[in-house]
This record gives structure tokens, C-alpha cells and sequence, in this order.
């Protein structure tokens, strides 16, 4: 019975953000037709379980494939993935793609194959998605996600950039959502448990334990340990940016700053002479 009112409150929770989320980036609108790539991981699943739910329920009309990509890793097995779809009458497509020689082929022991391994993966789901005509596509990036690429791009890249919640990509043709955006990790790695989801591991990079993804992890816990509230406030900076005290010359004329001064400053007197 406990495990049963742990499970419906974490589903709420759960449910409650992501159609939040949804809501305030306007990440599905009537008559969408949304991929949503499962991968075969906790987060995926848990987006899945979610949309369906909130497609059942919601006013605005929309439809939902499951689109999981098999590529080809030692030990994929996908069976018990698909009995869970068809239990559920969930439309779904597996695709089949070698990506997993490629990567291995170009990427030399030892170092992080998951550069190349997302470019290839995003490549196949653009096509299928343009092909088949879907509006949307759903990835499952969680708030703790979109905190991590914040910081790792800060810190190793020298860039201020994480993960958008809602993106028209580069080529002009997709609308990239995240719908888990304000979902906290912990929260989904315990519905996940619940739900038993038939998860299938990731065996490409998941040997690497050196990756900097998780360097930034563990800092990010330690610090929620002093001080919970870290994580959301991090989100939160990225949605409250404040271009005036960043040094970025492309947004201020900096060289010039003493002229705009001067010709608002004779915009204000001309003002107070009539």
C-alpha cells in the first residue's frame, strides 16, 4: 500500500512539472505530431509515461510515436522494451542503425565517445522525423541535465549554454523539446524503480567512469548537500539572465558606453525643458 501512495505522489509530482513545462515554453500546441525518442533509459521512459498520460487528458490534441534507435551495441536487447509498448498500445518505431562501429572506429580507447555518438544519433532522428512528419521531437533531458551542461560548458568550454526547454535547430526544420526540463533526477530514478521499467543499458560509454559529466555530478551534489536549493537556482539563473552585467561586447557597445550616456542624458534634459 506504501509503495502505491509513493508511486501515485511521485507520478503527480512528476506529471505537475512536466505539464508546467509544457505549458510555459508552449512545447506542444493542437494537431502536433511528437517524436519521442526512448532510448531505453529511466529518463526516457519516464517522458513517455508522462506525454501519454497527459495526451489522454489534456484539451490540446496531439498525437505520440516512441522512437528508439538500436545501435547496435554488444548485448541490445530490446524485447522486453517492445512487449512494454504494446501493452500499453503505444505507437513506436525501433530503427536499426551501425552506429556503434563508427564510433568505435573513430574514437580511440579510452576517450569519450559521446560527442560523436549524439551527432550520429541526432542526424537519424532528424531524418526519420522529417520523413514521417512529425511537428515536434521529445528528448528526455531532466533538470539536473540541463544544470550539468550549464556548468561543463562554463567551466571547460568557456561558454555560457546548457539546454534549452523548446529549440528551432540550425537547419530550420525542427522543434526540439524538452519536456522534463523542471523534473528533478532523483525523482524520476525512484518512479523508474516503481514502474520497473525494462531499462536497457547503455554499454557504449558507460565503462568510462572519467567522463567530465560526471566530475560536474559530484560537484553539484556536494554543494546541494550544504545548500538544497543550488540545483533550482542554477535553472533559475538560466532563465533570469542579465545581459547588462555579463562582458559580452557583442550585446554592449562598451567603447561607446560614454556617448550613449551623454545623448540619453540630453534626451532627459530636452524632456524636463518642456
Amino acid at each position: 500500500m506504501q509503495t502505491v501512495k509513493q508511486l501515485d505522489k511521485l507520478e503527480e509530482k512528476l506529471r505537475h512539472y512536466t505539464g508546467k513545462a509544457i505549458a510555459d515554453y508552449n512545447m506542444i500546441q493542437h494537431g502536433d505530431k511528437v517524436l519521442v525518442c526512448l532510448s531505453g533509459g529511466k529518463d526516457s521512459f519516464t517522458m513517455l509515461t508522462m506525454l501519454e498520460t497527459l495526451r489522454k487528458r489534456a484539451k490540446v490534441r496531439f498525437e505520440i510515436e516512441a522512437f528508439t534507435l538500436d545501435q547496435r551495441q554488444p548485448g541490445w536487447d530490446d524485447t522486453k522494451l517492445k512487449a512494454w509498448l504494446e501493452q500499453r498500445a503505444i505507437p513506436y518505431k525501433i530503427l536499426s542503425e551501425d552506429t556503434y562501429s563508427i564510433v568505435k572506429q573513430k574514437i580511440p580507447a579510452g576517450k569519450t565517445y559521446c560527442s560523436l555518438c549524439s551527432r550520429l544519433r541526432r542526424g537519424i532522428i532528424y531524418r526519420y522525423a522529417e520523413q514521417h512528419g512529425f511537428t515536434k521531437i521529445a528528448l528526455g533531458h531532466h533538470r539536473d541535465d540541463l544544470v550539468r551542461t550549464l556548468l561543463m560548458s562554463i567551466l571547460y568550454n568557456g561558454e555560457v549554454r546548457s539546454m534549452p526547454p523548446k529549440l528551432l535547430t540550425d537547419s530550420k526544420k525542427h522543434i526540439v523539446i524538452r519536456p522534463l526540463a523542471y523534473c528533478q533526477e532523483a525523482d524520476i530514478i525512484e518512479f523508474a524503480k516503481l514502474m520497473a521499467y525494462p531499462i536497457i543499458p547503455c554499454n557504449l560509454c558507460g565503462s568510462q567512469e572519467n567522463l567530465i559529466r560526471k566530475k560536474v555530478t559530484r560537484l553539484v551534489d556536494e554543494l546541494a548537500q550544504e545548500n538544497p536549493k543550488i540545483p533550482s537556482n542554477i535553472l533559475h539563473a538560466i532563465s533570469a539572465i542579465k545581459p547588462s552585467q555579463m562582458m559580452d561586447d557583442k550585446l554592449w557597445d562598451f567603447k561607446n558606453l560614454e556617448q550613449q550616456r551623454e545623448t540619453e542624458s540630453d534626451i532627459i534634459d530636452d524632456a524636463v525643458l518642456f
